[in-house]
């Protein structure tokens, strides 16, 4: 027999509680928090809605994309769009987002079906990166813009100030290399599409390809700098391509 939403917070209102003091913010529905925390696994055995958190990491990919966009603007107005996107890059991915959550143990509060509990969900990257994005969702749900932007200031800003450094020189082209490296014991090819402009002001667009698939592509002054957007926005690509195989 299938339990409910309704029924779940009651069970686990304190576990509830004390995340949202972790997070510093209070549901006033706190059903979205619930559901941010249920796993596809859970709501196909347990779950008499089906409903789960993918709509949610959905949502708060997006809205952290813009939060942290916008934190790191103001932080480093100076540099060029193409720095920014690397650095964003560079704590929006699963890694980064696995660190965070584990930072309040969100695995902790997560509801895994039996089989994936038992396979040490909640100690896996992708489910925990895949639940923080669906906590960032409720809370932009809950309380608006504003309240998920000071959430951003308060957990990533020390964050950028300590890896300052490391983070204004994130490297792309290797995590993509890493990667596909990974899981396909392969490695991208960078192609030269177009070189423009005059040659005192020249702009490259380099594609990055993989199986005679396009993955990304980037414009910028120098061909490194585009091949970095390209790896860039080819990560992006593959992380939202596993996402969508997930469901």
């Amino acid at each position: 027999m299938g339990t409910t939403l309704e029924a779940l917070i009651q069970d686990h209102e304190d576990d509830l509680a004390e995340l949202q003091a972790k997070i510093g913010y209070t549901f006033q529905k706190t059903t979205l928090l619930q559901l941010s925390l249920v796993h596809s696994s859970f709501a196909f055995e347990r779950l008499d809605c089906g409903r789960h958190n993918e709509t949610l990491e959905f949502l708060g990919d997006a809205v952290l994309d813009l939060a942290v966009g916008f934190l790191l603007f103001s932080r480093f107005p100076e540099l060029r769009e193409g720095k920014l996107t690397l650095i964003r890059s560079a704590l929006v991915n699963e890694t980064g987002l696995a660190e965070r959550a584990r930072a309040i143990d969100l695995g902790k509060y997560l509801l895994l079906g039996r089989g994936e509990d038992a396979s040490c969900g909640r100690a896996k990257s992708s489910i925990l990166s895949c639940a923080y994005e669906a906590m960032v969702g409720a809370v932009f749900l809950d309380g608006g813009y504003d309240v998920v932007q000071a959430y951003v200031q308060r957990t990533f800003a020390p964050l950028i100030e300590e890896r300052g450094e490391q983070l204004t020189s994130a490297d792309a082209k290797s995590r993509l290399q890493e990667q596909l490296q990974e899981q396909y014991n392969e490695g991208p090819n960078y192609i030269l599409d177009a070189e423009e402009g005059p040659a005192h002001a020249r702009i490259f667009t380099v594609s990055a390809h993989f199986h005679d698939r396009v993955l990304g592509s980037g414009r910028a002054s120098s061909k490194k700098e585009a091949e970095q957007q390209a790896a860039a926005a080819a990560l992006k690509f593959l992380r939202s391509e596993q996402a969508a195989e997930k469901q």
